[in-house]
Parts: C-alpha cells; structure tokens; sequence
C-alpha cells in the first residue's frame, strides 16, 4: 500500500471556535423485509463464498422505499430542524451528500430545488457530495464544520440519501443495503436537547487503494485515529463508542479491533436490525445509542466509516442538555447584539468631511436574548438487544 496520504483538517481546526453537531435524525426505508427476500440473496452468498449462516454475518432486516430520494432527504430534514427547535430559514447552507444523485446535470437543479422546497431552506447556498461513496456524510460533517468555524455560514444543514435502485446489487459481498436517510445540524452554538460538541476530525486516503474491489483498511482507520487522538489529547480507550457503519459484523469487528477499538466499544446491534444504510450508518447508530440510554452526558464517542483508499472520522462530546441551553441562549443573546448593533450603525447618519463633528449622545443598545424554542425529539426506535460474542 503506498503511503496514506492525512488530511491536515484536524489540526487546523483545533484553535477554531467551538462546532456543534444537534438534533441527528434518520428514515428508513417505510418497506422493512426479511434478508430472505432479497433477490439471488443464496446464490450471491455461494459466489461471495459465504455459508448461509444469518447469525454470523448479522442478516436480518433489510428496508426498502418506493418514495424519491429527494422525499426521504426532506422528511429526516424536517426532522432535524424540529428536533433543533430552528426554523427553516435559519439555516443558510444545505450539504447534499449521496452515492448516486438520480439523473444527470440536467436533472440535478431540479432535485435541490425539490429539497430545498420541500424543507423550507429557500435559497440557502448548496453543496454536493458524492465521491467518498459510504464516507459521505462524515465528509460532509466536516465541511459544514468547517463552513461555521470560518464564519462562512452559521448554520449548516447536512443530509444524506440513498436507495438501491437494483435489487440485485442489494447484497454485496460486505453488506446487506437498506434505504434510507441521516442529517443534522452543525453550527456555533448546540440547538435542541440532543447536541454534541465536536471535539475532532481527521481523513486518511490512499490514492492507490480507491478502487471498489479493494478491502477496507485498518491502516488508514489507525492515522486517522492517531491524529485525532493527538488532537483531543486523548487516548483510545477514552472513547465510550465507535459508530461504525453497518457492515458484515464479522468484517467490522476484524477490522475495528485492527484499529485499535476493543469489542466492547463497537455497536453490533443495528446490523441485522436497520442493515447497511450507505453513508447514513454513523448517524442512525448514534440515534439509536441515545434512544437506548447507552450515551453519557460529557461522554465521548466516535463518528466513523471506512470505504477502499479512504478512513474519516469525527470525535464527539456529547453535551449535557443543561450545557445545551445554556450555550444556545449565549449565542442567541450574542446575534442578537450583533444584530442590533448592526442596524444602528447602519441608520446612524454618515458626517459630511466638511462639518464639525457634533457630540450626540447615543443610548447604547440593549439586546434581549432571543432563545428558540425546542421541539422534544422524536424517539427513534430502539436498538434490538445486544448480540453475543462472535
């Protein structure tokens, strides 16, 4: 393998301002099967060489959707900004992040448009991610991030989307897909009750190992562990979780225990419960550990995924609801400052270069905090019981 090459991202940003991640939220696929329908699914496991053993590789449900992707895009949206308590137009950047965008150029304006009516988002700016294939979405987490920590945008809506258009493919020889949907909302301040710092990121690629045919490798998942680490001043086993993406368990243990991670810090249930839901995993396993009661307050866990020649992940804290509010009424009083001082400086009459200046006293703005309210957050289902030991 030729030498990974690291993002230097994850110390650029550690003298940055604070980043939040709130209110993630996902949708399945509303048609939930057994893995036995799958089409070809005991001839595809004979080619791949895999004895049909269901508890073994986690098969179980796989979901399927008859609706569009920029619908499945839109409901898990609108749940995110519900769970936040923000109002469509506070958000001013919408990240896209899918495998497959349906169509081709000429459709794609098409498909933001329908998004971005069906959110409310309006004419917030848009950007696209497609080519970190099931790393998608941590590759958009880490944009936005870096779009608020710059003062680019202050709240940026991240979305991923996918489906398998054919059934055939549905079972790959790593995993079982399912369709489905992730966001979430990055900005300074934490909105709504379940918000998380982000404490790091990192991305490692090996140009070399891109193609599909390639394995996944620990390699990479170690560097970008490594440079988290370093960033966080932490060590390995400070971390609660890894939410990894819902591959074959066999694969993802072997391979998250070659990076470092012990058995007990993986997350194994949601494989044979939700399957593969391209680069939405992290996420909806996110979700799930909180709906199940698995998160603790201050607690640290890891967003990762892993496809061939790429390893990115994102390190959380999960805050508090306390620290939440406290942080989200702090920076709603600081816009509101910003703001009033904004206008009155705009209003205040521009002295021609010939006139004596006049005293004129000016009483000093007062701005009034200015806290949204929160929508409690949709309960997502929780996580079946805990697999045993492989």
């Amino acid at each position: 393998m030729s030498l990974p090459y690291a993002s230097p991202a994850a110390s650029a940003l550690s003298a940055a301002p604070a980043v939040h991640l709130s209110a993630p939220r996902y949708v399945l696929g509303e048609l939930p099967a057994a893995h036995t329908t799958v089409e070809g699914l005991a001839e595809r496991a004979r080619t791949f060489g895999m004895p049909p053993r269901a508890e073994l590789w986690g098969w179980g449900t796989v979901h399927r959707t008859a609706k569009a992707l920029e619908t499945l895009a839109a409901e898990t949206a609108r749940a995110t900004l519900d769970g936040a308590g923000a109002a469509p137009a506070d958000v001013d950047c919408l990240i896209l992040c899918s495998t497959r965008f349906p169509g081709g150029p000429r459709t794609h304006g098409a498909f933001v448009e329908n998004v971005l009516a069906a959110t409310g988002l309006g004419a917030a700016a848009f950007t696209g991610l497609t080519l970190g294939r099931c790393a998608n979405l941590l590759a958009g987490i880490r944009t936005g991030q870096a779009y608020v920590a710059s003062g680019m945008y202050r709240k940026v809506m991240v979305v991923t989307a996918d489906r398998v258009t054919d059934e055939s493919v549905r079972m790959e020889n790593f995993a079982l897909f399912s369709d489905g949907a992730a966001s979430c909302l990055i900005s300074a301040a934490p909105l709504g009750p379940d918000s998380y710092e982000i404490v790091a990121g990192a991305g490692a690629q090996d140009p070399a190992g891109l193609d599909w045919s390639n394995e996944i490798s620990s390699d990479l998942a170690r560097e970008v562990n490594r440079q988290i680490l370093e960033d966080a001043g932490m060590k390995i086993g400070d971390i609660q979780g890894v939410l990894h993406p819902n591959l074959y368990k066999p694969l993802v243990v072997l391979k998250e225990r070659q990076a470092g991670f012990t058995r007990e810090q993986l997350f194994l249930d949601n494989i044979p419960r939700v399957g593969h839901c391209f680069a939405a995993d992290p996420l909806i396993n996110l979700v799930d550990r909180e709906a199940a009661g698995d998160l603790r307050p201050r607690g640290h866990y890891l967003l990762a995924s892993s496809v061939p020649g790429v390893r990115i992940g994102v390190l959380l804290r999960k805050l508090p609801a306390t620290d939440a509010a406290t942080d989200a009424a702090t920076d709603a009083a600081t816009d509101a400052a910003t703001d009033a001082a904004t206008e009155t400086a705009s209003a205040a009459p521009t002295a021609a270069p010939t006139a004596a200046p006049t005293a004129t006293p000016t009483a000093t703005p007062t701005a009034t905090p200015a806290v949204a309210g929160t929508a409690a957050p949709t309960a997502a289902t929780a996580a079946s019981a805990r697999q045993g030991e492989l």
